[in-house]
């Protein structure tokens, strides 16, 4: 597999398991970068308008009716993905990681959540670089997404948090400043777009399901080839 292509389509498990295994680098589709504009730019014109938009420029849950002024929505969506970072645990391995990175930044390509390309790209910076996320286990609140575990992700995107480059764990803002990339300041809505899914226990079980399937051709292959060794 020469190049896996981001169009917000769904992905296959063999693309999958090919970028979890760095084997393949990874890129945007451009028609995909041009939704995501036009996504980011409706965001735009809503904060221009005034208009109040949950998630955009008022606070989160209990808070949803306290109205953000402009001056702090960077530092609400920054101060969303810290406040979420409370996984605990081991860390999911790299090929984990890598998968979390590519589906996280596929859902953004479909441009539905109002973020900037650049964000996008620096999630297929990341994965093209090998800067993998420090991802602890556990974490997820199930239906309501993987809150925890993407937060830990969207911390190094932004300098922070901890991050595995080139086989050693350091800082999220090292090993940006070591793959040659800056780290992203949020614009507003671009931290609940960051966090907002399922991609922790998607990428989890994709990996599952391709191991497994492997683990039972192997299987045929063993069981076929003592048959005939054993002239059955």
């Amino acid at each position: 597999m020469d190049c896996v292509i981001l169009d917000g389509q769904p992905l296959t498990l063999a693309e999958i398991e090919s970028v979890s295994l760095a084997d393949c680098p990874v890129a945007v589709a451009p028609a995909a970068l041009v939704r995501v504009a036009r996504s980011r730019a409706l965001i735009e014109e809503i904060l221009a308008a005034g208009q109040t938009v949950y998630g955009v420029n008022t606070g989160f849950g209990k808070l949803s009716d306290v109205r953000i002024p402009p001056g702090s929505l960077a530092q609400l969506q920054t101060n969303l993905v810290r406040s979420h970072a409370g996984g605990v645990g081991q860390p999911l391995s790299e090929a984990e990681s890598r998968a979390m990175l590519l589906l996280r930044a596929n859902v953004l390509a479909k441009g539905f959540s109002g973020c900037r390309p650049e964000l996008v790209e620096l999630l297929v910076a990341l994965l093209n670089a090998g800067v993998h996320p420090v991802i602890p286990e556990k974490g997820s609140v199930g239906a309501s997404g993987d809150l925890a575990p993407l937060a830990h992700l969207a911390l190094v995107a932004i300098g922070e948090g901890e991050a595995f480059y080139r086989g050693e764990r350091m800082a999220g803002g090292e090993a940006l400043r070591r793959a040659g990339l800056a780290p992203i300041v949020l614009a507003a809505k671009e931290g609940l777009a960051l966090l907002n899914g399922t991609q922790a226990m998607t990428a989890v079980g994709a990996l599952a399901v391709a191991r497994a399937r492997r683990v039972a051709q192997l299987a045929d292959l063993a069981g076929a080839m003592s048959l005939e060794a054993l002239m059955g």
